[in-house]
Formats: structure tokens, C-alpha cells, sequence
């Protein structure tokens, strides 16, 4: 397996645009949330699970997962959460494990906005924290989902705090500013990161 870097941050962050960044660089990015919709698409087993548990009326009329409906669900109820999580969450480590063995760039980027709320750290073999202030997640967030501050700022309750994120962090990007400068601090983590990957495939074949 290559070596992993684990890419996370707060909503409205910027995780998108830097993941972006070095996917156009040639680096397989294995996104979280995508996995997680994956395996709940139609004819998934976890899928046919949450209807029989949920009740039917959680699929939409074409048969896909009403997720307005279920997120309204497990928000209200912590046990319901906990049952889902306790479904899904096994089910997306075992695909994202699956995605990242099979990567074939000289190292890959597992993005996941709950790298650090889960147990998905343990993936990683670094931290990359986007990080940026309050008041710009709550902006970018805003204008991007079309949500109001007040749902944005429920979802930042469930999510560790600015500080918590940056104190776990191998490496951080400051995402404050303008994108040319998302792009230098991306190039010279990429740089990096090649390094390394390229000591740690050496160090592996002197000890095989």
C-alpha cells in the first residue's frame, strides 16, 4: 500500500478545491463521502437494510435513499444514528481499504470530514488539516449548500472544534486567502509528500 495522507477540515474548509489540487497532480484521492453514497446505492445490501429497519417511505420514488429524510431522522433520534453507524460505518472502511490498497499514484489521499471523529485516523499515515477561521466556513458553507447559519452551525457542533483539528494535524494547509495561495502551500506538500513516499518504498525493499 502506498503511503496514505489522511485530508480533512471543518465545513466550508476548502477540502474540495485542495483535493482537487492534487488530483490534478496525478494523485488517486479516495473521497469518504463519496464511498459513503456508494454503498448505499441501489441494489447495496446496506441499502435494502435501512429500508427494512427505516421503513420503506425512506426510499424516494425512483427506489434511491431519501437522505433529506433519513438525516432528519438521525438528528432527532441519537439511537437511530447509532444504528446506522453501526451498519455503514464497517462497510465504508472495508470499501475505502479496498481503494486505497489498490491505488497506484506514488501516494494517496484519503479526504474525509470525519477523518478525525471516526476511526478513520488510523487509515492514514499523516494528518492534513485545510483549515480556516469560523467566519469562512460559515460564508463558503452558506453560499455553497444554500443552508442557513443556523444548519451550518449544527453541523460545525458535530464536528471536533478549529483547535481540536489543528492540534492532531501532521501537516497544515491555511486556507484564508486566495487560491494561488491554496496552490503553493498544495505544490509543496506534494513535493513532500513524493519524497517520502519514495523513502518509505525504498526502506520497504531493503528490508524484503
Amino acid at each position: 500500500m502506498p503511503l496514505i495522507i489522511g485530508l480533512t477540515g471543518g465545513i466550508g474548509s476548502g477540502k474540495s478545491e485542495a483535493s482537487n489540487r492534487f488530483i490534478a497532480r496525478g494523485i488517486q484521492v479516495v473521497d469518504a463521502d463519496i464511498v459513503a453514497r456508494e454503498v448505499v446505492a441501489q441494489g447495496k445490501p446496506a441499502l435494502a437494510e435501512i429500508a427494512a429497519h427505516f421503513g420503506a417511505d425512506i426510499l424516494d420514488d425512483a427506489g434511491n435513499l431519501n437522505r433529506a429524510k433519513l438525516r432528519a431522522i438521525i438528528f432527532a433520534d441519537p439511537a437511530e444514528k447509532h444504528w446506522l453507524e453501526a451498519l455503514l460505518h464497517p462497510i465504508i472502511n472495508a470499501e475505502i481499504r479496498r481503494q486505497l490498497a489498490n491505488a497506484t499514484s506514488p501516494y494517496a489521499i484519503l479526504a474525509s470530514p470525519l477523518l478525525l471523529e471516526t476511526q478513520q485516523y488510523q487509515l492514514v499515515d499523516r494528518i492534513l488539516v485545510i483549515d480556516t477561521s469560523e467566519q469562512l466556513q460559515l460564508e463558503r458553507a452558506t453560499q455553497r449548500d444554500k443552508n442557513n447559519e443556523a444548519q451550518i452551525k449544527a453541523i460545525m457542533q458535530t464536528q471536533l472544534t478549529r483547535q481540536e483539528r489543528c492540534a492532531r494535524a501532521t501537516d497544515i494547509i491555511e486556507n484564508h486567502g486566495s487560491i494561488d495561495a491554496l496552490e503553493i502551500q498544495v505544490e509543496r506538500l506534494h513535493q513532500l509528500y513524493l519524497e517520502l513516499a519514495q523513502s518509505s518504498a525504498e526502506s520497504h525493499t531493503q528490508t524484503n
